[in-house]
């Protein structure tokens, strides 16, 4: 592999969070990298209603519980970290059959000592309702631990709606939720490079930032033209399916690493991009 087999090509990085690390494996690679978080993640705004769910799911575990995202358990760990409840909270997990929805997920719970019963291959919510509906949830409580917000851009299953739907005893959990920046001319900026050319390549680690910039896009009465650069000439790579659907339902071509990892993300970039830039027309 070239030293600079990067040089001259200019990559956008859409993520908030691990921004650096990914920047840097494209860095040394010679990539122009720009940088542009298109969501927030923000802790609950009032964290009482999820001490008070986290309480009630330590004195009287749930038969199951729903691991959504990585980054939402990581946070819940955290808060009951900080009320000093980890022991507890921990040990009620232990006895509680426990589904992931995808490979952010179980590694969140592996990296807190525990280990999950199932994860779909797909990381989908689909998935974990088909699975949970085959061997009847009716009366079974299930605590959900919410995926975050859902957009019209998202094709996601409201999982904890969907259970209930099917006779189960719902508890859904918000442990996050995400904003986009209150300014956007960066974001807008972004959507302007890449309609016109600018940006040789585009990267989204999650399905709320894809969101982020289609409404953007949409705002700025660029959606059509935003979505014909990604169909075409702008190379859109994704870190996993979940991520991916928002723009496969209109029709965009998305790269996608074999394991939904951000490494493995970067290292597809690092070998499959110069194959695209240095076609011949």
């Amino acid at each position: 592999m070239a030293e600079h087999d990067l040089a001259g090509a200019t990559i956008a990085l859409t993520a908030e969070r691990r921004v650096e690390e990914f920047a840097t494996l494209l860095e040394r690679r010679g990539a122009e990298i720009v940088r542009t978080p298109v969501i927030h993640v923000l802790p609950l705004v009032d964290d009482r209603d999820l001490r008070t769910q986290t309480s009630a799911l330590i004195a009287d575990p749930p038969e199951l519980v729903v691991i959504s995202t990585g980054i939402g358990f990581r946070g819940w760990l955290d808060a009951v970290a900080s009320w000093g409840l980890t022991e507890e909270f921990l040990g009620a997990l232990a006895h509680t059959r426990i589904i992931a929805r995808g490979p952010k997920a179980t590694g969140a719970i592996r990296g807190a000592g525990l280990r999950e019963e199932w994860s779909p291959s797909g990381e989908s919510s689909e998935e974990v309702l088909a699975h949970l509906g085959s061997e009847g949830v009716a009366g079974l409580r299930i605590a959900v631990q919410l995926h975050g917000t859902i957009t019209e851009w998202e094709p996601l299953t409201d999982l904890s709606a969907s259970l209930a739907d099917i006779g189960a005893v719902v508890t859904p959990v918000s442990v996050y939720r995400w904003i986009r920046p209150p300014d956007q001319s960066p974001v807008r900026a972004l959507v302007a490079a890449v309609r016109s050319g600018a940006i040789d390549a585009l990267t989204f680690t999650s399905a709320p930032a894809v969101s982020s910039m289609l409404s953007t896009a949409k705002e700025m009465g660029e959606l059509e033209r935003f979505v014909a650069a990604m169909r075409g000439p702008v190379p859109t790579y994704c870190v996993g399916p979940v991520t991916a659907a928002p723009l496969e339902l209109l029709g965009v071509p998305t790269i996608q690493p074999e394991r939904s990892r951000l490494g493995s993300l970067a290292r597809l970039i690092i070998d499959d991009l110069p194959t695209r830039r240095h076609r011949p027309e």
